[in-house]
C-alpha cells in the first residue's frame, strides 16, 4: 500500500468516530492511563522524508523506527541529543507523543525543544501543518511542540521535523563516592561553573557524571573534577542502560511494583520517602521505587516544589486518580478546550493522558 492510500485508510478509520488507540511499536504501552479503543497501527507510515545535515534538521514519518532515524544520523556524525528511550521498538511519532527525554535532557533541553514542525490529522480527518523545517519560526502558539507529551490525545501525527546536533568530539565519564546530600551539593555547584557536564546519575552513594564537548574542554574538566575515569565501553553501557532503563535500578527482581518519577528543583534536599532512589538531571529528576499511597508521594513532591508521575506499574488504587499529577482547574480547562478543538468526537487515545478526556 502506498503512503497516500495508507493516509486515506487512517482518515476512514477516524471518520468512523469510534475510539482509537494510536500505536506505533507499543514500546510505551505501560505509560499513561489505560489503553482503550481499536488499534490504529502507524508503523506502515514510515521512512525519512528529508534530511539536511548542514541544516541540522530531519523530517520523518511518524511510524519510522527510532533506531532507523538514529542510524541515519550517526552515519553523518549527528544525533538526537535529547536521547528519548527506544525501549526496543519506539517509533518517531511515539517518541514525540510520549515526550520522554534521556540522560542529557538537563544540558541540551527536552524532546519538546527539538520538535520543529508536525503534520497532523485531526479528529475530523483534516490534515494540518504546524511549524516547519527551520530552527526559527514565527512567534505564536507553538502547536507542534504542544503535541510533545500529549500521548496522542490531540491527533494522529503523520510527519515530524526534528532538530539534530553534531556528535561531540570529546566524551568522558567520571565516578565519585558521595552520599546523596553531598552529591546534590556537588551537582548544583558544578551547574554554576563552565563545565561540559551533559548528564549525571546518583545511586547507591555513587555519582556518575558525563562530560562531552571539545576534547580540550573535556580533558580540562576531568583534571579539575578528579574522580575515577570510566572505561569507554563501560561508560557506553552505563548510559545506554540509563536511557533504556535496563540498568539494575529499573530491573531488580525484588523491586516494588511502582516506579515514580519526580520532577523537582535541583536544590531540593533528599526526600523523606522510603524505597530505592536514583537521581538524574543534576538533581531535577528523582526516580523512586516504593509502595506508598499516591497521595503521600505527591504531597512530598509538592512540598519540595515539584510534582510526581506514576511512571510504571502501581496498584489499581495508586492509579485510580490518574498517573499524572492532577491539573489546577484553570489548566484543565485549557486542556479540555484543546481536546475539543482537535478531537471533537473523542476519537484519539481516550483517557490516556487524563481520565477526564
Amino acid at each position: 500500500m502506498n503512503q497516500d492510500d495508507l493516509i486515506e485508510g487512517f482518515r476512514a478509520r477516524i471518520l468512523e468516530r469510534k475510539p482509537l488507540c494510536i500505536r506505533g511499536g507499543g514500546s510505551k504501552d505501560f505509560y499513561g492511563g489505560p489503553i482503550s479503543g481499536a488499534v490504529l497501527d502507524t508503523r506502515g507510515h514510515a521512512g525519512i522524508v528529508n534530511y539536511e545535515p548542514t541544516e541540522l534538521v530531519v523530517t520523518a514519518r511518524a511510524g519510522t523506527p527510532l533506531v532507523e532515524l538514529e542510524s541515519a544520523l550517526a552515519a553523518r556524525r549527528q544525533f538526537f541529543a535529547c536521547e528519548p528511550p527506544v525501549f526496543g521498538a519506539a517509533t518517531v511519532g511515539g517518541a514525540v507523543a510520549a515526550g520522554l527525554s534521556g540522560p542529557r535532557r538537563a544540558a541540551v533541553g527536552s524532546l519538546r525543544d527539538f520538535v520543529l514542525g508536525v503534520k497532523l490529522m485531526d479528529g475530523e480527518g483534516r490534515i494540518h501543518r504546524f511549524g516547519g523545517e527551520v530552527m526559527k519560526n514565527v512567534a505564536g502558539f507553538d502547536v507542534s511542540r504542544l503535541l510533545a507529551g500529549s500521548l496522542g490525545t490531540l491527533g494522529l501525527m503523520l510527519e515530524v521535523s526534528l532538530k539534530v546536533l553534531p556528535l561531540p568530539p570529546g566524551d568522558a565519564s567520571l565516578r565519585f563516592d558521595l552520599p546523596q546530600d553531598k552529591a546534590l551539593e556537588a551537582l548544583n555547584r558544578w551547574a554554576g561553573q563552565p563545565l561540559p557536564l551533559v548528564a549525571s546519575v546518583w545511586e547507591g552513594n555513587v555519582l556518575t557524571a558525563r562530560l562531552a564537548g571539545a576534547q580540550a574542554a573535556v580533558n580540562s574538566a576531568c583534571r579539575k573534577l578528579g574522580g575515577e575515569v570510566m572505561g569507554e565501553a563501560a561508560a557506553s553501557e552505563f548510559w545506554r542502560g540509563q536511557r533504556e532503563q535496563t540498568a539494575a535500578f529499573f530491573t531488580a527482581s525484588d523491586a516494588p511494583a511502582a516506579l515514580w518519577r519526580l520532577s523537582l528543583p535541583s536544590v531540593a534536599p533528599p526526600l523523606d520517602l522510603p524505597g530505592a532512589t536514583q537521581i538524574e538531571w543534576g538533581g531535577a529528576q528523582r526516580w523512586l521505587r516504593l509502595d506508598a499511597p499516591a497521595a503521600t508521594v505527591r504531597d512530598v513532591a509538592t512540598r519540595s516544589g515539584g510534582h510526581a508521575t506514576l511512571f510504571r506499574g502501581g496498584s489499581a488504587e495508586q492509579r485510580a486518580g490518574g498517573v499524572f499529577t492532577p491539573l489546577a482547574p484553570s489548566l484543565m480547562e485549557i486542556h479540555r478546550r484543546l481536546k475539543q478543538r482537535f478531537d471533537p468526537y473523542g476519537v484519539f487515545n481516550p483517557g490516556r493522558l487524563y481520565p477526564e478526556f
